[in-house]
């Protein structure tokens, strides 16, 4: 099925030579080839980390990602490896950034393609060697809010679930069994008030994250079935429904494995990070009033630097050692902020403020269609019955 999304659609009437290779033409390139886009395996990692703790965090070249790995580097217990699309363009962010030298490495993942995936394991288990991976940060994402039309990945996927899902999923599956071997070992992934309909950003405003009876999964989600429910693609909730199926997986992941595996899986919303790159597809005039507004108006702003520190926070604080737990800051956006004495909004999830157990909407927690949503990824995802932790203790 997914060949669909790179072979010419067949029609009645055999087309000519020279329609044929106009169509051919119009296909967009594959976004991984492996021929030309794998890296070679790097190799002696053990004797870089030393006694340090592995961590992968993936999208660590811009934003949250970046001030995660940069604020894990600077901890000096930690060895990042930096999971990104761009390998030349990450090792320029670590420099540029001042990353500590021999505190981090630099590898191709292409979440849009569920072999990059792949790929990526296998080159990390060729650098690490033995020494088993501790920590695994699931932050990247991609959002769309203007396009008409859905874009896909290399295996015919919407690109918003295939990106932000369905690669990750596919990342910690392959990941969980080595993962196992480390003590105190923790798998985040980034969650969103917009999946969280019991939350300002993801209640009242428009479109809702739903997944109603999952039609889209279902059928297969290739193309041209762009939404899980089904219905007609929408570039807003196509994302707010990527982060629902993120948090879902968090939960179904504990449920499943926390007890039989001793990983810690948990989420985290991080507050507005108004200025991220993730708002890129939107307009200059929202690019540069949505920051104002978020942070003199609702009080939910935080900058990269702080929200950074939330994640890494996550990854190392004792307090985050429990499983199965959605962390937020300064009242979770469930509110608009309120003023204090200070003159600025508090309460609204942005700067300051300190780290709690935040409660996921009904949606979120509703475990019959969450089970459903693991089940489903684990066939879209490509993933063979071997290769699937059996449930339980």
């Amino acid at each position: 099925m997914s060949s669909l999304a790179r072979t010419a659609t067949a029609t009645t009437k055999p087309l000519t030579p020279v329609k044929m290779s106009l169509e051919f033409d119009m296909l967009p390139p594959p976004i991984y080839e492996k021929q030309k886009d794998s890296e070679a395996p790097k190799i002696l990692g053990g004797i870089k980390i030393g006694l340090r703790k592995l961590v992968v965090v993936t999208g660590a070249s811009s934003g949250l990602g970046r001030e995660c790995a940069r604020a894990l580097c600077n901890n000096g217990n930690y060895f990042v490896v930096m999971a990104v699309r761009d390998v030349e363009k990450g090792k320029a962010v670590a420099k540029k950034y001042k990353f500590p030298d021999n505190s981090y490495t630099v590898m191709k993942l292409e979440l849009a393609s569920l072999q990059s995936v792949r790929d990526f394991v296998a080159n990390l288990k060729a650098f690490k060697s033995a020494r088993p991976l501790t920590h695994l940060v699931c932050n990247a994402a991609v959002y769309l809010p203007k396009d008409p039309k859905p874009s896909w990945t290399d295996d015919g996927y919407e690109m918003s679930m295939g990106v932000n899902h369905l690669g990750h999923f596919l990342l910690t599956q392959l990941l969980i069994p080595d993962m196992q071997k480390a003590k105190g070992a923790r798998c985040i992934i980034v969650g969103s008030i917009t999946g969280n309909t019991n939350t300002v950003g993801g209640g009242l405003v428009y479109p809702k994250a739903d997944l109603g009876l999952l039609k889209g999964m279902e059928q297969g989600a290739q193309k041209p079935i762009a939404m899980m429910d089904g219905k007609k693609y929408d570039g807003a909730k196509a994302y707010k429904d990527s982060k629902v199926m993120n948090m879902m997986t968090v939960s179904e992941l504990h449920r499943r494995y926390h007890k039989k595996t001793g990983v810690t899986f948990s989420s985290m919303y991080p507050g507005c990070i108004a200025e991220t790159q993730l708002f890129r597809e939107k307009r200059q005039w929202f690019r540069k009033i949505f920051p104002l507004f978020m942070k003199y108006v609702t009080g939910g702003y935080v900058g990269e630097e702080e929200a950074g520190e939330r994640l890494a926070q996550v990854v190392d604080d004792p307090i985050c050692a429990k499983s199965g737990v959605y962390w937020s800051w300064n009242g979770g956006a469930q509110t608009v902020g309120r003023y204090d004495a200070s003159g600025k909004p508090k309460g609204a999830g942005g700067a300051g403020g300190e780290i709690f157990e935040n409660q996921q909407s009904d949606a979120v927690q509703d475990r019959e269609t969450a089970k459903k949503v693991f089940d489903l990824s684990c066939k879209l995802a490509g993933l063979k019955d071997k290769e699937i932790l059996p449930d339980g203790p």
